[in-house]
């Protein structure tokens, strides 16, 4: 697609699940990638996978939950591609627990992730992007961000938070023409389940994911909002399962 092609795309959690899959969909119509996440052996094999199909890719090992390791994710990105036009905020975790059993260290984990791994990516790539009048932030919310189930008090206030940080971004920066969208994937086939700590919970979580979807679903809805002509703006996606309820 034109509207892909060459563009430099940043994506964080890319080593699995929805990150991996908007990786090589994105290689394969001609963007450039700078992959993120804590695992390098992932990241190596994800690069050399999109290289022998004739893409290109480059990756830092990054923990979003550092603003200092984004700053130098971004620096890196305009080091070896002289631009960044887009920023995927993908990284997340999910342990989900009710309110009452206190899991605080889990909390504090969603929270320095979830919310501020996602702060931190919009700030690195702000700077650039104002600088050029051009640029496009995608950050993954969830149906969570939209909607509260038991033991999923803490992951929903994240992803709620995800929404309201991403709308303010929009009308903060629309005149700096900064394009924003919002996905929110219902059940994804991913290992964000593996989180959760409690084993009636985990057993009940995997029961409702067997409706799950593949990441590959949500990375072509992401593709689609990058590939819009420059002066459309897909603002928000919802994208479940036909069969999920809730």
């Amino acid at each position: 697609m034109p509207n892909i092609q060459d563009k430099v795309v940043i994506i964080t959690g890319a080593s699995s699940g929805i990150g991996e899959a908007t990786a090589k969909e994105l290689a394969s119509k001609g963007a450039k990638l700078v992959l993120a996440a804590r695992r390098k052996d992932r990241l190596q094999k994800l690069q050399e996978e999109i290289q022998n199909n004739g893409g290109r890719a480059i990756y830092k090992v990054t923990d979003v939950a550092s603003n200092e390791q984004m700053e130098e994710l971004a620096d890196y990105a305009l080091k070896e591609f002289g631009k960044i036009d887009v920023m995927v905020n993908n990284a997340g975790v999910m342990p989900l627990s009710p309110v009452y059993e206190k899991k605080i260290k889990e909390w504090d984990t969603m929270i320095d992730v979830n919310i501020k791994g996602v702060l931190y990516g919009i700030a690195a790539v702000l700077p650039s992007m104002r600088e050029r009048k051009e640029g496009h932030i995608i950050n993954v919310s969830s149906i969570a961000g939209h909607l509260v189930f038991p033991a999923s008090s803490v992951y929903s206030g994240t992803k709620f938070a995800v929404r309201a940080i991403t709308e303010g971004l929009r009308i903060e920066e629309f005149i700096n023409n900064i394009r924003t969208t919002i996905i929110s994937p219902g059940a994804i086939a991913t290992e964000l389940i593996e989180a959760i700590s409690g084993s009636e919970l985990r057993s009940a979580i995997d029961e409702a994911m067997k409706i799950a979807i593949e990441p590959a679903s949500i990375a072509r809805a992401i593709a689609f909002a990058i590939e819009q002509p420059s002066d459309v703006a897909i603002n928000e996606m919802i994208i479940r399962p036909t069969v999920q309820v809730l």
